[in-house]
């Protein structure tokens, strides 16, 4: 439970950085992420969490 907490808080860091650095161009950015179609998007969160789980087994070996 401790490795997953530690986990869970890298990713909120990681996720908060662009949110706090650049909120100007993060609106810009969402403004074109509505504008793309759900296609694109599922497309795009599938490779996400393919990449993603490719770094954990990669780290678990």
């Amino acid at each position: 439970m401790e490795f997953f907490l530690c986990v869970l808080g890298m990713v909120m860091i990681v996720e908060g950085l662009p949110y706090f650095a650049a909120p100007s161009k993060i609106k810009v950015w969402v403004q074109k992420l509505v504008e793309l179609p759900d296609s694109n998007l599922r497309i795009m969160g599938f490779l996400l969490m393919a990449a993603g789980l490719g770094l954990i087994y990669l780290g678990r070996s």
